[in-house]
């Protein structure tokens, strides 16, 4: 149950992916209490079209965006901003496309601004989640992002940042993220394997866990083996795992990426901080892929999404699980009552 009091601003995500379906899903599951708002930044026609599709009702308010933009405070309840954009889903397939990016990309730019008003301002909003967006979309639109991540990191200003995922069973922080897995090597440092542990023991405290239990992944198989296949252990993620642990965090590793899911399984450490996104992706999204949660550490803002993409191949066959989103719709609202901690600084 979502409690009063906190207002919800969701991105529609890419409107020919499957995000318009798992936001009215997962929304049509939540009863709405007084005192409620969500905003959902999107278009009125496609969140219509997939309400119907799915066997649902529009249980929505509509605003249009000139209209949202003014001072008087938006109703209780879900109100759809309806943007005045290109309807990208005429008389086209779902798949990437131009259009696709440059709503999805207007709609998440809406959010974020939205998130970074003042308390207390009427459109201001405690808690950003967002849609599926394509990245292929997006370059197609001549957006460079490499994502929502790194789109909000630079417009939140945020000094260090690091993806996170949360599930029932697995909670893991990425010291990489968005990189060929050829330029990880390139780019690992002390201070990037150390703000994924420093961010991730925040957010495990803001969840509750008052001392977490953090596991850190070796880059190379086995950990490195004392330098035999890589020093990139040595060099790297053990000084920055001792700077933790000087730092008060309960840090232990680097342990090999194939053996630590199962301790971290076993009750035995709170938070995995995995090298680089396949290392952290795989297990979480094999374990629970329905029921997984993005995270975004390190913002000023709060800011989760499902962990799943934009489904192109599922689009508008009501077929689409709203799991995810349910998930982060409930973490988004956790965190927006949690109070934020500063975390120990890497320099």
């Amino acid at each position: 149950m979502i409690p009063a009091g906190i207002t919800l601003g969701i991105s529609m995500g890419d409107p020919l992916g499957i995000g318009p379906e798992v936001v009215v899903r997962a929304l049509a599951q939540v009863r709405i209490r007084a005192g409620l708002r969500i905003l959902i930044y999107g278009q009125n026609p496609v969140l219509q079209l997939a309400a119907e599709q799915a066997g649902i009702e529009p249980f929505w308010m509509r605003v249009a965006q000139s209209a949202a933009r003014s001072t008087e405070p938006l109703p209780d309840g879900v109100t759809v901003i309806d943007f005045d954009l290109p309807d990208a889903t005429r008389e086209t397939t779902p798949q990437p496309t131009k259009a696709g990016g440059l709503v999805s990309k207007a709609l998440v730019e809406e959010g974020i601004t939205d998130a970074m008003r003042p308390t207390g301002e009427a459109r201001h909003i405690d808690a950003l989640i967002t849609a599926p967006i394509s990245k292929e979309s997006w370059s197609m639109a001549g957006y460079r992002w490499p994502g929502h991540t790194e789109l909000l990191a630079s417009r939140t200003h945020a000094r260090r940042h690091a993806m996170a995922f949360e599930s029932p069973r697995l909670r893991v922080a990425l010291a990489t993220a968005h990189l060929p897995l050829m330029a990880v090597r390139d780019v690992l440092t002390i201070g990037r394997v150390f703000d994924p542990i420093d961010l991730g023991n925040e957010h495990c405290q803001r969840l509750g866990i008052e001392r977490p239990r953090i596991a850190v992944c070796g880059l190379n198989p086995h950990a490195g083996e004392r330098g035999i296949f890589g020093d990139e252990e040595d060099r790297v993620i053990r000084p920055a795992i001792e700077m933790a642990r000087s730092s008060g965090i309960e840090a232990q590793g680097p342990f090999p990426g194939d053996t630590i899911f199962r301790q971290a399984l076993a009750g035995e450490f709170d938070l995995v901080v995995a090298m680089y996104h396949d290392q952290g992706l795989i297990p979480v999204k094999l374990l629970a892929f329905d029921r997984a949660v993005n995270v975004t550490l390190g913002l000023p803002i709060v800011r989760t999404s499902p962990d799943h993409g934009t489904a192109f191949g599922i689009s508008g066959k009501s077929r689409a699980d709203a799991g995810s989103m349910r998930a982060a719709i409930d973490l988004a609202m956790l965190l927006a009552q949690s109070p934020v901690r500063r975390g120990h600084l890497p320099r």
